[in-house]
């Protein structure tokens, strides 16, 4: 490696915040934030609220009025009980859309959920179609069943970009769903992996070039990171609002730089992740659960 290469590579490992006080990461953040960023993750959930429960036009309004200013794509999870409203208001505020139909155990809704879709995508608010999210990591549904979703979904709008979302070393240890995919949809997360937040750049960097290499010419889109601004330590990885603050600035400062598009979750706290995550749950949003900016 030539001594250039070396510097570049050390520069983006992390940027340096040595010396700087909360005050000064605070607002470098912000100026981070106002630059604008490709993606984030939508939460639509407010106070009380939970998947499975019915959620308004008005409310999805309200936080996507918020954060429109700074992101050129929405990611959204569900086409069921509201959630089919998201990318509708996104591309009327000329937001981009990843659409997501939430497959779970439940054949039921699963259906729904890919009519959902597949009539979204048909309307015209979809550019690029999840089908399903972390289902394999799950273990919901079979290869084979999962499979059958996405070419059915493929056949059905065949004018639209479909992929599949999930943990970045799934789409190596399963070649036949990465084939099925036009895209490379990867969640990549140091933090649950337990790593030290000097080394969560290098590490995620990691992550995407194995889901590149798995994805053997496809682009990776990286569909989900982010790091918690409270709650308790896996391992090496402590969630702190200044720990919180520099991981977002180095991710971005990355997603610019190689051009990597990144879906930065989250954009709102949401309680009810508590039951799923322990108490890190409530805490990835750049916003807090009253919709207050964190910096």
């Amino acid at each position: 490696m030539s001594s250039g290469r070396k510097e570049k590579f050390l520069a983006l490992a992390a940027l340096d915040y040595s010396g700087k006080s909360v005050g000064e990461l605070k607002k470098l953040c912000r100026q981070v934030l106002e630059d604008g960023m490709h993606g984030l993750c939508f939460s639509p959930y407010v106070e009380g609220q939970k998947p499975g429960d019915q959620i308004s036009e008005e409310q999805i309004r309200q936080r996507m009025e918020i954060i429109k200013p700074y992101t050129k794509w929405v990611r959204s999870f569900s086409c069921t009980d509201g959630n089919e409203i998201i990318p509708r208001i996104a591309k009327e505020y000329g937001i981009k859309t990843m659409v997501g139909a939430w497959l779970g155990d439940d054949s039921e809704i699963n259906e729904r959920e890919i009519a959902g879709l597949i009539k979204l995508a048909n309307e015209g608010y979809v550019d690029i179609a999840a089908v399903g999210n972390e289902v394999m990591y799950r273990g919901d549904l079979t290869e084979d069943e999962l499979l059958d979703f996405i070419y059915l979904v493929k056949d059905a709008i065949p004018n639209t970009t479909v992929g599949y979302v999930d943990a970045y070393y799934e789409f190596g240890e399963r070649p036949r769903i990465t084939e099925a995919c036009d895209v490379v949809l990867a969640n990549c997360y140091p933090f649950w992996e337990g790593c030290d937040l000097d080394y969560s750049l290098l590490y995620m960097k990691d992550m995407y070039q194995k889901a590149l290499r798995a994805g053997n010419g496809k682009k990776v889109i990286i569909t989900e990171t982010g790091w918690p601004s409270k709650g308790t330590n896996l391992e090496g990885a402590f969630p702190s609002y200044e720990n919180a603050l520099k991981y977002f600035m180095n991710t971005q400062k990355w997603s610019k730089e190689e051009d990597i598009d990144i879906f930065y979750f989250s954009s709102f706290d949401e309680s009810w992740k508590v039951g799923d995550e322990g108490d890190v749950g409530a805490y990835w949003g750049l916003w807090d659960k009253n919709e207050e900016i964190k910096f």
